[in-house]
């Protein structure tokens, strides 16, 4: 008796040394960039600045270092959000709607398209822009990157739209309502949490994208933060650590902010069935 319980005691420490250990690992690098980017001399050392200044602020807040790349990620990465997220939904309603034999093979074959690394198709891709004279072009990107993150963002969405009972759809369609406003006013309302995840996930993928634009975008003017973000690394393996760091917050700051901006819908859930009711 006292020996089992013995054994669990140690196997319970176990586990909670493995949680701690892991949380360390993601806490450890972000008390660092918080501390760094208030230390004018910071390193790579985690230490309390002996004084606390706000320089690495002051440095990297100008229009060629933070302002025009953060203006380009924001145009950049929310065209592409928003272009996924629109060919998602009209993607995803007919693949959840319209049952078939090939539409767990079509969405078998979408989801093998995600683990493709996009390593693999870059050369082919930027020959093909330099044909159709789409490199260096923040359209042109836009459109790649939303091609990019639409495979997954199908599956995502239509998963959330197996949700919505039809008898709403076939109430609006009673009503006259065609196919299109049938998706708009009473599909995509009542999965108003799951677009929410699909738009969360697809901004925060695209803003933390680095090689794509590095490829296709050549103009210094039109670079977005995540290629920028290289300004910080001089020769022979010198880091400004403290202007990094600093940066690294100001770049993390519209995700965070869009999180918040959604959370509270998010944390609504789902309740499309109470809807049939009355």
């Amino acid at each position: 008796m006292r020996a089992g319980r013995a054994r669990r005691v140690r196997r319970r420490l176990a586990a909670d040394v493995a949680l701690l250990a892991v949380a360390a690992a993601f806490a450890v690098p972000l008390l660092w960039l918080l501390l760094a980017s208030l230390d004018p001399g910071a390193d790579l050392r985690v230490r309390v600045p002996r004084s606390v200044s706000a320089d690495n602020f002051s440095a990297v807040l100008t229009p060629d270092i933070t302002w025009t790349p953060m203006l380009n990620s924001l145009v950049l990465c929310g065209s592409s959000t928003l272009l996924t997220v629109v060919c998602a939904a009209l993607a995803a309603y007919p693949l959840s709607r319209h049952r078939s034999r090939v539409t767990r093979p079509y969405l078998l074959a979408i989801l093998f398209t995600t683990c493709l690394p996009i390593t693999a198709v870059m050369i082919p891709v930027y020959a093909l822009f330099v044909r159709v004279d789409l490199i260096d072009t923040v359209y042109g990107t836009a459109l790649f990157l939303a091609t990019a993150q639409l495979p997954f963002a199908i599956w995502l969405m239509k998963n959330f739209m197996d949700s919505v009972p039809r008898a709403l759809e076939e109430a609006a369609w009673t009503d006259g309502a065609s196919m299109l406003q049938t998706l708009v006013r009473v599909v995509l309302p009542l999965m108003g949490p799951g677009v929410g995840v699909v738009t969360v996930y697809t901004f925060i993928m695209l803003w933390g994208n680095f090689f794509v634009p590095f490829m296709l975008l050549l103009s210094p003017d039109q670079l977005p933060a995540s290629v920028t973000i290289f300004t910080f690394f001089g020769n022979y393996g010198s880091v400004v650590y403290g202007q990094l760091a600093a940066f690294s917050i100001l770049y993390s700051t519209p995700v965070l902010l869009l999180y918040v901006l959604i959370a509270r819908r998010l944390s609504g859930g789902f309740a499309p069935a109470g809807a049939v009711k009355g």
